[in-house]
Parts: C-alpha cells; sequence; structure tokens
C-alpha cells in the first residue's frame, strides 16, 4: 500500500485534502494518509484531519519540510492548498511523487497550447493562485475553465501532466458560482489520478 503526505495551509478550505481522505477510506486509492502537514496551526484542513484519526504535523519554516517528509517516506505528496514555496532539494529528493493542482490548463510542453472542448485556446494562468485564476477566464472572455493536476517541476506553475478537467463558462457566472463547479471536479480529479498512480 502506497504511503501519502498532504499539505495544506490558511490558504485552502481542505476540499482536496477531503476528497483524498474519502478517496482512501472508499478504497479508491490504494494508501493510506500517513500525514497531513501545514504550515500553521490555522488552516481549516486541519479539522478534517482531526475528525479522521490522521497523524498531524506544522511546519512553519520551508527550509524544515525536506526533514519531515524525509521521516515520513512517502511515495507520493500532495499538495493541497500550500502555500509555502518547495525548495528544489525537496523535488530532487522526490522526484515526480509531488502532486500539484493548478487552476488553469497546463501544457504538456512549454511551448505547447491546450485545446478547450470547442476547439479555443485554454489559458494556463501561469502565476495566477485561485480567485485570481478564475477571474482571469473572465477577463480573457474564455469559452471553458479548468485545472490541471501535475507532478511539480523546477519550472513555475508546470510539470508533467497527470490529468485535466474543464468546466464550461455560463452567461450568468460569478468567479464564486464558476470556481464552485470547477472545485467539485478538481476534488475529483484529484482521487482519479491518485486512483491510477497508487495502483500501478
Amino acid at each position: 500500500m502506497k504511503r501519502i503526505v498532504v499539505l495544506i495551509s490558511n490558504k485552502g478550505t481542505g476540499t482536496n485534502l477531503q476528497a483524498i481522505i474519502d478517496g482512501v477510506e472508499s478504497g479508491q486509492i490504494n494508501a493510506q494518509v500517513v500525514a497531513v502537514i501545514s504550515d500553521t496551526e490555522e488552516a481549516l484542513g486541519l479539522q478534517r484531519a482531526k475528525k479522521h484519526h490522521l497523524p498531524i504535523e506544522i511546519c512553519p519554516k520551508k527550509e524544515d519540510l525536506l526533514f519531515l517528509l524525509k521521516n515520513l517516506n512517502p511515495d507520493y505528496i500532495c499538495l493541497a492548498g500550500w502555500k509555502q514555496i518547495i525548495l528544489d532539494e525537496v523535488i530532487d529528493t522526490f522526484p515526480n511523487r509531488i502532486l500539484n493542482t493548478h487552476p488553469g490548463l497546463i501544457p504538456d510542453t512549454i511551448d505547447g497550447v491546450v485545446n478547450n472542448p470547442d476547439d479555443t485556446d485554454a489559458l494556463w494562468n501561469r502565476g495566477k493562485m485561485t480567485d485570481k485564476a478564475i477571474q482571469n477566464f473572465f477577463d480573457n472572455k474564455a469559452t471553458y475553465a479548468g485545472c490541471t493536476n501535475h507532478f511539480l517541476s523546477y519550472e513555475f506553475d508546470f510539470g508533467p501532466v497527470l490529468g485535466r478537467c474543464f468546466e464550461k463558462i455560463l452567461p450568468n457566472d460569478t468567479v464564486d458560482s464558476l470556481y464552485t463547479r470547477l472545485k467539485k471536479k478538481e476534488n475529483d480529479l484529484y482521487v482519479k489520478v491518485l486512483h491510477k498512480l497508487c495502483k500501478s
């Protein structure tokens, strides 16, 4: 059985963490969550971790993360609203084992473009987080929003793509309404990706 560590912060609400917990408990993900690491004790996701009796670690300094992870010896590290910069030494130690979800459509190559379901060019939203990324879909009059699950790499907001999902933008959508629908697909995507990875 694979070992998963989930990294959270007070930037997220813990829905991806919850999706991973539910996926493990339902048997969709053949793994165990060996720890939930937060950079602060104020993270909402910690309540979810406590409810499911998962081990919790607090890591306020990014320089301490590698030591903590080495002790936990995970097969996969799942970023779920983590806000600290992941140092290169962590990527060196866990190559193609750190998963992230980005609120945009990351191409397969650095100069590539992803096509939306209607064949328009999808937006990468590189360097944009959560609400700003969603707003960018509106600002550019995009027909679809989307997100990408990928392995972390040295390139910012880029890395081997594990899966993508799309959400049609409706005429009267707001940032909240669109993000609420996309978030559900994002949560499902994380579970599907981990299901595949933990099977192999």
